[in-house]
């Protein structure tokens, strides 16, 4: 009996010796990349601005790394498609934290998609950055607070609105204006909203305010109707696929005053769609012009026409210059953590990019110039002015 039970004891201390030699033996395996999470529109109504970014920010990582990367390891880009949906965005951005363990999110595009995404990236802590969502309440919640993990690296809509009113009174001399937003476009209503507010205040009236939702192809019944009050000039403020078709059938009813917009209008694919003498006497709001002299823009432009063949919009500017400030970020932060992450990037400032030096305020918005753009009789896009905040 006694024999039985040291044999028994022996028997436990040796299972528990080895299960603590196994649990002291296994170690946390060192990660070999840094992995960064992209949620962006491939794919859907805006899949052009979501490509275009998608390629800058793939040139960025590149050279990145040919540069040493970040903490001494290789940056790596999960993207993911969100397909122009703001539910799939939240989908995404869960996915990418969740099951891909990413530390920090790119994107999405739109503010509405932007919007989506944000309390998944609140919920877990992990810090996002979109390069171009521009409306107001990206950051900055009902309350008036500023979301703690929630960044932009472009100006916001009322600064962009502000710009694009002060433009039309000032510039174009306008004196009449009508507005045709985008209902169920956050962006959109946005920008209307300020620019209603600056150009009223400007001395300016709006003679009508019309409305569209995304589906629409055909808006000459409503055009019809704008064109009837005579305006001076009409802002739109939407995305290039609407912009492009408003802009033609409103040359073909004869409307041939100014048409405003924002940065929603920069897309290669919007001469395809509205035709060079549709773009005629177009402006809109932009974030940087392709045509700077800076050198830093000249080689990304040049670096980008070689890879990929075109002249690089706005939106991929802004996702080539958001790649490089989650980098600065993460080098600042001296550890891939994503608390420490955004302690980083809400502390930027002086950062250089082909979009401008970059300082984020108080509300993690960049404080950063616009341009005014137009467009040549070949419907080539052509710098007008810049504006200072």
């Amino acid at each position: 009996m006694k024999l039985n039970k040291k044999i028994a004891f022996l028997l436990v201390l040796v299972l528990l010796t080895t299960i603590a030699a196994g649990c002291g033996g296994t170690k946390t395996e060192a990660p070999k990349e840094v992995l960064i999470g992209a949620n962006f529109e491939l794919s859907g109504n805006v899949a052009t601005f979501g490509i275009s970014i998608m390629n800058a920010m793939e040139m960025a990582i590149t050279e990145i790394n040919a540069q040493g990367g970040v903490l001494g390891l290789p940056l790596k880009m999960v993207k993911s498609d969100n397909k122009s949906d703001a539910a799939e965005s939240t989908n995404v951005a869960t996915k990418l934290i969740t099951q891909d363990k990413v530390i920090a999110l790119l994107g999405p595009v739109t503010s509405t998609n932007v919007l989506a995404a944000a309390p998944v990236a609140m919920q877990y802590k992990i810090p996002l950055l979109t390069p171009t969502g521009t409306a107001a309440k990206v950051t900055v919640g009902d309350d008036g607070k500023t979301k703690e993990y929630i960044f932009r690296n472009c100006f916001i809509d009322p600064f962009q609105g502000q710009v694009g009113a002060n433009f039309a009174v000032n510039t174009l001399k306008a004196k009449t204006a009508a507005l045709f937003i985008e209902k169920n476009s956050d962006y959109a209503k946005g920008l209307g909203e300020v620019f209603k507010a600056n150009f009223t205040k400007l001395g300016g009236t709006i003679v009508s305010e019309e409305a569209f939702v995304t589906e629409d192809k055909d808006f000459r019944a409503t055009l019809t109707k704008i064109n009837a009050t005579k305006p001076d000039v009409i802002y739109v403020p939407s995305y290039y696929e609407q912009d492009g078709l408003i802009a033609k059938q409103a040359r073909e009813l004869g409307y041939t005053n100014p048409i405003l917009g924002a940065d929603g209008w920069d897309s290669g694919k919007l001469l395809e769609i509205a035709g060079a003498v549709a773009l005629q006497k177009v402006y809109f709001t932009n974030h940087y012009s392709a045509f700077s002299t800076d050198p830093k823009v000249s080689k990304f432009v040049n670096d980008y026409k070689t890879k990929f063949g075109s002249v690089p919009d706005a939106l991929a500017a802004l996702g080539y210059d958001s790649t490089y400030m989650i980098a600065d970020a993460i080098k600042r932060a001296g550890a891939a953590d994503p608390a420490k992450i955004t302690a980083a990037l809400a502390t930027t400032k002086g950062f250089v990019g082909v979009t401008g030096t970059v300082t984020m305020d108080d509300k993690h918005n960049p404080i950063k110039s616009a341009v005014i753009l137009s467009f040549d009789k070949d419907g080539n896009q052509i710098f007008v002015e810049s504006v200072n905040p």
